[in-house]
């Protein structure tokens, strides 16, 4: 037997002994099998970093991950303290294969890149005063910050995947005039903000705002995937249908709105929302009626809505943003709670609801090229709140079903676009 032919046959039973023993990590994301379902995403995004592809099993075990068996992988488990199995080639197979099956409402989504992400938000905002940055840093999830030179600047170009902070986009400073307009941190962040926009040559906030809002727009039709919760959703659709009005009163701006600015609204030029009706008055704590905060009257102790049930297999895109291990999630407050049924868009598909009370809290859209989510609520451990609350711990609630929720929508972009048939 020559030396070539003997190389050939080692190197046969090798591949050989490797494929009857490969093996795969699933990283389950069911209540019972998985201790931090936030960190399971954070690992889900460091191996997509690595270049390695993971397969995400939706609809099975919580929407579980599937991935390369890797000794590299299973160390940042354990630091992490991540649960995971091991299972056989074998094994892995006979997952896929019940999955395929047209008898069961599951799928696998390939996901290929880490997608590049920013996080939208002024300078001096404490990391706690925002669900997204906290449950990023909290998953390890590395995130850029950018605001509004940036926007203007046209460097969301450089990014996947965009979350927009609690901002008002509407010029109004929150609307937090009534009760904190003699402050020292709103009278400190009003003039920040005029002579932000004063440096980037606009006469008002509402104007500079309006122009950051356009150029988020362009970036969504474009292709890009945004995210939003609490005040900026309807800020931002209520200062896009209002382009060309001056709905802001003279403490805001200077002057006096635009008479009979109702009338004028465009609703043709919103993502979600329309027919609503702007809040006037400046002493509101409110935008529109759009908002369900006041109309509620649900206690704590039963406030809870329901995420919808999608097919995987014809609507992977919902059933993404939707995986859980609880179809029943706590509900929580915010500037903005939650969004009246009646003026959401026929387009606009809501994923989660509280069917009792007639509200929206989860929804999504496709504008232009681009993919758009709105997340109702300021913090999904904590229920109200306010300004100065103190942060909200995640070791608490490693397995939060409100926060799965929003890493759901950054794993998203990720996901492998299926080629239209021809």
């Amino acid at each position: 037997m020559n030396l070539s032919y003997k190389y050939f046959i080692s190197v046969f039973i090798l591949l050989l002994s490797y494929n009857v023993n490969a093996s795969y990590l699933l990283i389950p994301m069911d209540a019972d099998g998985q201790k931090n379902h936030l960190k399971a995403y954070g690992i889900t995004f460091w191996t997509l970093e690595k270049q390695q592809k993971v397969q995400w099993l939706l609809n099975y075990r919580g929407g579980s991950f599937l991935m390369p068996d890797f000794d590299e992988i299973k160390k940042e488990c354990q630091i992490r303290g991540v649960s995971f199995e091991v299972i056989s080639d074998a094994e892995a197979k006979q997952i896929l294969t019940n999955i395929s099956s047209p008898s069961q409402n599951m799928e696998v989504v390939v996901l290929e890149k880490a997608p590049k992400i920013a996080v939208y938000s002024p300078q001096g905002k404490q990391p706690w005063d925002d669900a997204v940055t906290m449950v990023l840093t909290y998953a390890e999830i590395p995130y850029k910050t950018i605001y509004d030179k940036a926007v203007l600047g046209d460097e969301l170009l450089l990014y996947d995947w965009l979350h927009l902070h609690h901002e008002d986009f509407t010029g109004q400073y929150g609307k937090f005039y009534n009760t904190f307009r003699s402050t020292p941190w709103y009278i400190k962040q009003k003039k920040d903000a005029e002579f932000l926009a004063n440096e980037l040559g606009y006469n008002k906030v509402s104007q500079q705002k309006l122009a950051v809002a356009l150029k988020i727009r362009d970036y969504v039709v474009g292709g890009g995937f945004m995210f939003a919760m609490c005040s900026a959703t309807d800020s931002f659709d209520i200062a896009l249908s209002a382009e060309g009005i001056d709905i802001c009163e003279a403490m805001f701006d200077g002057d006096g709105s635009t008479p009979s600015y109702q009338t004028k609204i465009n609703y043709d030029n919103t993502f979600a929302f329309t027919n609503f009706i702007i809040e006037r008055s400046p002493n509101v704590y409110e935008f529109s009626s759009i908002d369900m905060t006041t109309k509620r009257n649900i206690p704590k102790t039963t406030d809870y809505f329901s995420l919808m049930d999608f097919s995987a297999k014809w609507d992977p895109i919902p059933s993404m943003l939707v995986q859980n291990h609880t179809a029943l999630v706590k509900g929580f407050m915010g500037q903005t709670t939650s969004y009246k049924r009646d003026e959401i868009k026929s387009n606009v598909l809501v994923m989660g609801e509280n069917k009792t009370n007639g509200e929206a809290r989860y929804i999504h859209g496709i504008k232009g090229k681009g993919f758009f989510t709105f997340y109702g609520g300021h913090d999904p451990e904590d229920y109200t709140h306010r300004v100065g609350d103190p942060k909200t711990e995640l070791d608490l609630h490693p397995t939060s079903p409100g926060y799965r929720l929003i890493l759901n929508n950054v794993l998203f972009p990720a996901a492998k676009k299926k080629k239209k048939k021809t």
